[in-house]
């Protein structure tokens, strides 16, 4: 089982299909880059997160179950959240498609923005 849960390095080959392939891209990890490899998984994780309240208040919003002022509320919430990822990943030298993980025949972890 061990065996199977080894990271292994990237073949040059896997290396330029993943730079042909577009935003989504698997993730490298190494000894050496491993405090920035938890960073952007972390980071990954979170833009998912947000990525699922924002579905889920529109949702909301399109049901009719909100008020004007709680509409306006919630729109001002997630543009401020969505800033503020922005600026995380700019510290931390990553724009939000960096965080679009390729899961494999799954495809991108995160949906394309529209």
């Amino acid at each position: 089982m061990a065996d199977a849960l080894r990271l292994l390095p990237a073949t040059p080959a896997e290396e330029a299909a993943d730079r042909a392939a577009g935003p989504g891209h698997r993730m490298r990890t190494g000894p050496d880059t491993v405090g920035d490899d938890l960073v952007k998984l972390v980071l990954t994780l979170v833009e998912l997160l947000r990525q699922l309240i924002e579905r889920q208040a529109l949702r909301r919003v399109d049901a009719g179950g909100l008020t004007e002022e709680q509409e306006e509320e919630l729109g001002a919430t997630l543009m401020a959240l969505h800033d503020r990822m922005t600026e995380l990943c700019t510290e931390h030298g990553y724009t939000l498609a960096d965080l679009n993980i390729d899961l494999g025949l799954l495809g991108p972890l995160l949906p394309p923005s529209g």
